[in-house]
């Protein structure tokens, strides 16, 4: 594992020892982790949501225009979370 040097503001580094000492975690270290899991995740979930604003705008677009497609909610929303895990 390597190490690395963070500067944080004085409210991160209460909230970090805090969390350590409320048993919640066992090293600051642990806390910075779980954070940036976090962090991943919401990013995921981010782009997640944009692919899926594109595909209903490309949609509205094409009823707009009396264009349907043939394929089912179903289908197209795995087809959407195919392509959202590929980016």
């Amino acid at each position: 594992m390597s190490t690395m040097r963070l500067d944080l503001s004085d409210d991160m580094i209460e909230f970090i020892d805090a969390a350590v000492a409320a048993g919640d975690y066992r090293t600051s270290s642990e806390v910075v982790g779980e954070a940036l899991r976090l962090l991943r995740r919401e990013r995921a979930a981010q782009r997640q949501t944009a692919a899926l604003r594109r595909e209903i705008e490309r949609g509205l677009d094409a009823a707009a225009v009396n264009e349907f497609s043939s394929r089912t909610v179903a289908e197209i929303a795995a087809d959407v979370r195919q392509r959202a895990g590929e980016r």
